[in-house]
This record gives C-alpha cells, sequence and structure tokens, in this order.
C-alpha cells in the first residue's frame, strides 16, 4: 500500500453520493457510494477514548462546513439494530451537530476493512526504507484512527515503547526541520538532538548550524550538550523566587518546567516527550479548575 494513504484508501477516488433511506441502503451493493445519513443514526465509539477538540479549531471547522459543506465523509460500520459506529471523523460530525445538521455524508465499512488496513499500515512502517518522519506520521495515524497506544504500536513492530514516543517527538518539531528530514539534508540522530532543544527559536538556528556546518549527528549532539550545560549554568542566576515557583509546577505536573520572565511579562514552558504526555498534563491543569 502506498506510503500515508491511511484512512484515504477506504475512500473511493470518486464515490458516487445517494442520497438514500436507511431502508434503501440495505438493499443496494455500498462499495464506492457515499450515503447521507442521518446523524441521530450514528454513535460514536463506547471503546473509544473520548477526544477533546480546542473550541477555535471546532469553531473554524463549523464555519468553513457552514460555507463548503463535509468535503470529506465520515466513516462508519454498520451495526446490527440499523444504526451506524463512528470509525473516523468525529470533528465534522461535532461541527454537523453545531449546525443543526440531520444527515451526513459517510462511507459504510466493514470491520474487516479496516482490519486489513491497520495491518497494511504496520506492514508500511516495518519497510526498512521508509523516512522516520513518514514513520512518525504513520504512528501517529495508528493513535488517531485506530486508537492505539504507544505500547501497543510498539508490542505490534517489535520496537521499544521509547523509540515509539521518541520518533513522535519529530511530529512536533518546526516545519523548516520536518521539510529538512523529508528532503533527507539531516538524518534522524540530527532530528533528535534538535527536538531536544526547549524552543522553537533555538531549534530553527541549531538547524541553520547543522547545514552550514555539515554536522555528524554525533557532533550535533554534543553541541547540544553544550547548549543546555550553558543553559543549565544561566538558570543559577535566576530570580530565587521563580525557581521556587518552578519547582512547585514541577511537582504538581510531574515534568520539568521553565518559567522566563521579561520584565512585567513572561512564559512558562512544561517539557514533555509524548502525546500521552500532553494528555496527563492537560488533565492535570484541567483538574486545577
Amino acid at each position: 500500500m502506498p506510503l500515508g494513504r491511511g484512512l484515504d484508501s477506504l475512500i473511493p477516488q470518486k464515490p458516487i453520493k445517494t442520497k438514500y433511506s436507511n431502508e434503501d441502503i440495505n438493499k443496494i451493493d455500498e462499495k464506492n457510494q457515499i450515503f447521507d445519513i442521518a446523524i441521530e443514526k450514528i454513535q460514536l465509539n463506547p471503546h473509544q477514548p473520548r477526544k477533546r477538540f480546542e473550541r477555535s479549531e471546532l469553531e473554524d471547522l463549523t464555519n468553513s462546513i457552514k460555507t463548503h459543506g463535509i468535503i470529506q465523509p465520515l466513516i462508519v460500520t454498520r451495526l446490527d439494530n440499523d444504526f451506524y459506529q463512528l470509525i473516523a471523523g468525529e470533528r465534522r460530525l461535532r461541527a454537523a451537530q453545531i449546525l443543526n445538521l440531520k444527515t451526513v455524508p459517510a462511507i459504510i465499512r466493514q470491520a474487516k476493512e479496516l482490519e486489513k488496513l491497520e495491518l497494511a499500515l504496520i506492514e508500511n512502517i516495518q519497510r526498512k526504507n521508509l523516512n522516520p518522519l513518514e514513520e512518525a506520521l504513520s504512528f501517529q495515524r495508528l493513535i488517531d484512527e485506530f486508537n492505539l497506544k504507544q505500547e501497543e504500536i510498539a508490542k505490534k513492530i517489535g520496537k521499544k515503547r521509547s523509540t515509539i514516543a521518541n520518533t513522535l517527538r519529530l511530529l512536533s518539531l518546526p516545519e523548516e526541520v520536518q521539510k529538512a528530514i523529508l528532503d533527507e539534508k539531516i538524518f534522524e540522530g540530527h532530528a533528535r538532538a534538535i527536538a531536544s532543544l526547549p524552543g522553537e527559536k533555538e531549534q530553527k538556528e541549531f538547524l541553520k548550524k547543522i547545514l552550514r556546518g555539515q554536522m555528524t549527528v554525533r557532533q550535533a549532539e554534543g553541541q547540544v550538550k553544550i547548549i543546555k550545560v550553558k543553559g543549565h549554568s544561566r538558570s543559577f542566576q535566576k530570580d530565587p523566587l521563580l525557581l521556587a515557583k518552578e519547582e512547585k509546577l514541577r511537582e504538581i505536573l510531574g515534568y520539568k518546567v521553565s518559567i522566563k520572565s521579561k520584565g512585567r511579562q513572561g512564559e512558562i514552558v512544561i517539557f514533555y516527550d509524548s502525546p500521552e504526555d500532553l494528555e496527563e498534563v492537560y488533565k492535570k491543569l484541567s483538574a486545577l479548575e
């Protein structure tokens, strides 16, 4: 299967849109059809963890659907009680509910097809010539579209969970760094060294140094260690009150926290290594409300 197609491979290139009722759907071949299915007939997967969506992100999608309609159909599987279970497209479904739409375009797929797709994605990941960023994107698809945890992915492809987490960190890198990985201007080791730096500005600047100086991975790792040592030594010059607050936040969140003060303004940076870590930080912050 071509790389990165994911659930797109389940969506026909030129589907025939229909507006059959649920009774009509039962009588026809579902292949290559997009059906307008009543929203009230679509149920969320009870085994799927509830996803949290940023309000602004959902508002943008709602406005887009209001103007252009739902361009990409949802994917559902048929249940025995004349209902459907959602496989992909929860954001689109929620936006449609906000707009009080009665139906949404959806493609009906059998569970066996989804199992085959998951296996195909895993086989694709196991290819030795896979670009590290493409591998990270495939891991993220398995998390987003098949609700797999990092531990489950690690078992399925025979790698350590820490390897999965480190590869996923590449997706948090600035666009310039990701492009350099795709263009094979830097190796995965370079990218991991860059990812260990705290800020986007520092990461972009270090990428330029790597490209300009043609650093090896080992040289890049050595330079990052020097940068971190310098940054650590500067931290001792911080206001003792700020250091105390950093320590208190570390105790509350369980993750490294840095407070940077600039006059009356400043920023608080929380360091995490994986999407699961981010979710844990989010839950802890939400509990403080």
